[in-house]
């Protein structure tokens, strides 16, 4: 399809910066680069890939490891332990494997720094730090108020 241009304007639009719906600007190639680092798939060896059952038991076994690690994280979060650490550990063992367990670790690790980002803010981190002197004052004037009222009892200890 002829749209009367020579084929300077696509090259000249392909160097400059695109802006992104958030409205700052990407450099050119930088998104690019980093999906052409990691494409998305199996990362098992090509010997297994190429027949077919090996594939599928390979398959079993990443998703065997992935969900006992995943499970020692949950269970971790409710007993001492890096819970998440070793959840997000098992999500990537899943991501060797699974497209599904990329995705889902790309979309935690742009939340991530996004949240990063955001609390590097001044006006964050002022709010924040205001909410947590609120919070400690409001501990120490409950703790201040059962002291003064029951002194140093505990609590399965006061009779009226």
């Amino acid at each position: 399809m002829n749209t009367g241009s020579n084929g300077t304007e696509a090259a000249v639009a392909a160097d400059e910066a695109k802006p992104t719906t958030r409205g700052e600007r990407v450099e050119p190639g930088e998104g690019e680069r980093e999906a052409a680092e990691k494409p998305l798939g199996s990362r098992a060896p090509e010997f297994v890939k190429a027949r077919k059952t090996l594939h599928l038991s390979w398959q079993v076994g990443v998703f065997v490891v992935g969900l006992a690690v995943v499970a020692a994280g949950a269970a971790m979060l409710v007993l001492p332990g890096p819970g998440w650490v070793v959840i997000f550990g098992g999500m990537a063992i899943w991501a060797t494997e699974f497209v599904w367990a990329q995705l889902v670790l790309r979309w935690t690790k742009r939340k991530v720094s996004e949240a990063a980002q955001r609390a590097l803010d001044p006006r964050v981190r002022r709010r924040n730090i205001t909410l947590t002197v609120i919070g400690v004052v409001i501990c120490a004037v409950l703790a201040g108020i059962y002291l003064w009222k029951f002194g140093i009892t505990l609590p399965w200890k006061i009779e009226s």
